[in-house]
């Protein structure tokens, strides 16, 4: 795994329950996060878009039959809900939106394996782009943990940000705690799909993030623990809404669309041949107005 660093994990207070029964339980969702990816436009039962799938295989543990991630593109997320900082400020969700688009991570601060996967799955991504948090976008965190602290979120945050080298861009960062109530509310909003393991005292969940535009709408969805710079580019420049990115990147992006089915970006096929049809064109313009040029040009010569 690319962006997998052991040191993180170790830096940012991961704490074991029951180490065998914890650690099978991380490695089997992260399995099936990265087989359900595939089959998302058939009949996962992790992650589905606007058709349901299938009810989850009856083999599988009680603790992550009902986990996923439903894909709600477009739609609203209500941003005046309550959340706490790391400082412990009580403030709106709203707050850290209204600007930038906003790379969103549902996981929480005591989790031993999977989240600190996906956190660092973004992080490690992040140095690729030529954007900067605070600056082109935001990160934000909320925990499911509603026992966690913000001297937790503090924590964490503080670790990432030294770890890969990002204090300068502090701003950009924003590890949140809330209520129980806020979380139900914001997971489902999101399609967030998450279980309380009450046996191994942690939570099983799908490995994602969302992209949000500045006004809290869903843009992008992507899967895993890993995430390709070019997708998250693409994503951070449709989220928003084109205000970020060089035209180049612009002019890219349009031979390139998302697929919600495997959550990244492809070549958009009848894009570049528009664009090829239409280049073909100014060159056919061109070299015919050179040949009448030239045409004239003799015509004069032989009149003379």
């Amino acid at each position: 795994m690319t962006y997998l660093r052991e040191d993180l994990v170790d830096r940012v207070d991961v704490v074991d329950g029951p180490h065998g029964r914890l650690r099978q339980l991380a490695v089997l969702l992260l399995l099936l996060a990265l087989i359900a990816r595939p089959a998302f436009a058939g009949n996962s039962p992790f992650f589905k878009g606007e058709v349901q799938g299938q009810p989850a295989p009856q083999g599988l543990p009680k603790a992550v039959k009902n986990v996923g991630i439903d894909q709600h593109l477009g739609e609203q997320v209500t941003l005046n809900v309550p959340v706490r900082d790391e400082a412990g400020n009580w403030t709106q969700l709203g707050s850290f939106f209204g600007k930038r688009p906003v790379i969103l991570v549902m996981a929480y601060y005591e989790c031993p394996n999977l989240c600190t996967m996906v956190m660092n799955g973004v992080f490690g991504a992040m140095k690729a782009l030529p954007f900067t948090a605070g600056k082109d976008f935001d990160v934000v965190s909320v925990s499911i943990n509603p026992r966690e602290t913000s001297e937790m979120a503090r924590k964490k945050r503080d670790a990432y940000l030294s770890g890969y080298h990002q204090t300068e861009n502090a701003s950009g960062y924003h590890f949140l705690t809330t209520d129980e109530a806020t979380i139900e509310k914001l997971t489902k909003e999101v399609g967030f799909r998450y279980s309380y393991d009450s046996e191994a005292h942690q939570y099983a969940h799908a490995a994602g993030i969302m992209l949000l535009t500045p006004d809290g709408k869903l843009s992008r969805y992507f899967y895993g623990i890993e995430f390709a710079p070019k997708d998250l580019k693409f994503g951070l420049i449709d989220a928003s809404g084109g205000k970020i990115g060089s035209i180049s990147d612009k002019v890219l992006l349009y031979c390139y669309h998302y697929d919600p089915a495997s959550s990244k970006y492809g070549v958009a096929i009848t894009n570049v041949l528009r664009i090829a049809g239409g280049l073909t064109l100014v060159g056919m313009g061109i070299m015919f107005y050179f040949l009448r040029k030239r045409a004239k040009a003799r015509l004069r010569i032989v009149n003379a």
